[in-house]
C-alpha cells in the first residue's frame, strides 16, 4: 500500500518532491497511525462487500471500517456478522492486496467471537473500532482484544471512538478524559488511534451542522475537541493520533452561504471546473474542515462516502515549504536551539518551540509525500481524480 499508489508512477513523479513510502499492515504502529488517512466506513451488511473493498483499494483507500454498530439496525447485527465471515473468505480467496481493515463492534464479546469465526482469514484484519469509549466501558473491550490477539497469533489494534455523553457534558468531562487517558496508556501498544464521534456529540443537544459549517463552528463540539487534544493529543510522548470527525454531506442541496473555496488556486491551476464540482457537492465545507482538523492537531478523517477520500489525502500531503522548514528545524547542528529565517524567507523558525511540529511534519511527509514546489492540492486532486 501507498497513498496515491493508484496514480501511474510517471504522473506521480511529476507531483512529488518525495513520494509517499510503501507500507503494509505489519508496519510500525506509528507509521500506520499517521497513514490511516481517510478511513472509509461501510455497513457490514453490504452485499458483495469484498468487491467493494477491492474497488475502493484500487481508488486509493488505505483504511476501511466495516461497521456492525450505528450504521445498521439492531435486528441486522447477526446478519452483518455472518456477512463479514463470508466476505473475508472471499477477500482471502481473491489473493489481492486490501486496505487496513477494522471491524466496528457493539459489545466486547463480539471481538473474541468474530476472531474465532474468521479463522485463517483473520490475517486480513488490522483491528477493531470500539464505540462510546470510556475507562469503564473500554476496559472490557481492550481485555477482549488482547485475548483475541493471543488466540489468533496476529497483531490486532484498537481504535476507540470518543463519543459518550460523559465526555461531552462539562461536569463529567475532566474525570472522563482522565479515565480514558489512564486506560489507553495501560494498553498503549494496542491503541492505534483515537477517533472522534462528533455526530453523537451533536445528537446530545439536538444539533446538526449544515454543509456550510464545520465542526469547529459548533462551539459545544469545538470545546470538546479542544479538550480531547489537550489531554490525549500531546506531543510529549503521552499522546495519541486523533482523527478528524466525519463529514456527513455528499449530495448537492440549496446553499445558504457563499462558497468558501477561493477561486485563485483553481484559476492558477486551470481547474475552475473542479472548483465548481466541489462546490456543487458541498465539498468546499469539507476542505475547510480538513484544514481546521490539521490546525487543531488532528490527522486523518472518518469518511462515509468515497468522494471524501481524495480531498482528505490531497490536503494531507506536505507542502514543499512545510518540509523545508521542518528539515531546517531538525538539522543536528540546530540541537542547541536558536532562531532562523525560513528558506522561503517569509517566517521565523524557532528551533526548540517548533521541534515537535517539525517531527510531526516529517512523519506525515513519510506516508503522504512532499509535493513539488509548484504543486498544490488542486493538482493533487486533479491527478487523483484522473487516476
Amino acid at each position: 500500500m501507498r497513498h496515491f499508489g493508484h496514480i501511474p508512477s510517471a504522473k506521480r513523479a511529476g507531483l512529488f518532491h518525495r513520494e509517499p513510502v510503501e507500507f503494509t499492515a505489519g508496519s510500525p504502529a506509528r507509521t500506520l497511525a499517521a497513514a490511516l488517512g481517510a478511513t472509509l466506513y461501510s455497513p457490514a451488511t453490504r452485499p458483495r462487500l469484498a468487491d467493494a473493498v477491492r474497488k475502493q483499494a484500487a481508488r486509493g483507500v488505505v483504511s476501511m471500517v466495516l461497521c456492525l454498530e450505528d450504521s445498521i439496525g439492531d435486528a441486522d447485527v447477526e446478519a452483518g456478522e455472518d456477512n463479514l465471515v463470508r466476505e473475508f473468505a472471499e477477500l482471502a480467496a481473491g489473493g489481492t492486496d486490501v486496505p487496513l481493515l477494522f471491524i466496528r463492534v457493539r459489545e466486547p464479546d463480539q471481538i473474541t467471537d468474530l476472531v474465532d469465526r474468521l479463522g485463517e482469514t483473520i490475517h486480513l484484519l488490522s483491528g477493531f473500532v470500539l464505540p462510546k469509549f470510556t475507562e469503564h466501558r473500554g476496559r472490557a473491550f481492550l481485555e477482549a482484544l488482547v485475548e483475541a490477539e493471543r488466540t489468533s497469533g496476529g497483531r490486532l489494534f484498537a481504535m476507540p471512538v470518543l463519543e459518550s455523553p460523559e465526555l461531552l457534558h462539562l461536569e463529567t468531562r475532566v474525570e472522563t478524559l482522565a479515565g480514558i487517558a489512564s486506560i489507553t496508556d495501560k494498553y498503549r501498544d494496542h491503541v492505534l488511534a483515537l477517533r472522534l464521534g462528533v455526530t453523537d456529540f451533536c445528537s446530545a443537544y439536538g444539533l446538526r451542522r449544515s454543509p456550510e459549517m464545520t465542526a469547529y463552528d459548533v462551539k459545544v463540539v469545538a470545546h470538546v475537541i479542544s479538550d480531547v487534544v489537550n489531554v490525549l493529543g500531546r506531543a510529549d510522548g503521552t499522546g495519541f493520533t486523533i482523527t478528524g470527525p466525519v463529514w456527513e454531506y455528499f449530495r448537492p442541496g440549496e446553499r445558504m452561504f457563499k462558497p468558501q473555496l477561493r477561486r485563485s488556486p483553481f484559476l492558477e491551476g486551470r481547474a475552475e471546473d473542479l472548483r465548481t464540482a466541489l462546490i456543487e457537492h458541498d465539498l468546499d465545507g469539507l476542505l475547510r474542515e480538513i484544514e481546521l482538523d490539521r490546525a487543531n492537531g488532528l490527522l486523518g478523517k472518518t469518511c462515509i462516502h468515497p468522494t471524501h477520500v481524495l480531498p482528505v489525502h490531497a490536503l494531507s500531503v506536505v507542502s514543499h515549504e512545510e518540509w523545508s522548514d521542518a528539515q531546517d528545524i531538525l538539522r543536528p547542528e540546530r540541537g542547541g536551539g536558536g532562531v532562523l529565517r525560513s528558506a522561503y524567507t517569509n517566517k521565523m523558525n524557532e528551533v526548540k518551540p517548533h521541534r515537535a511540529w517539525a517531527e510531526r511534519i516529517l512523519l506525515r511527509a513519510e506516508v503522504f509525500g512532499v509535493a513539488k514546489e509548484d504543486v498544490g492540492f488542486v493538482e493533487l486532486l486533479t491527478a487523483g481524480l484522473a487516476g
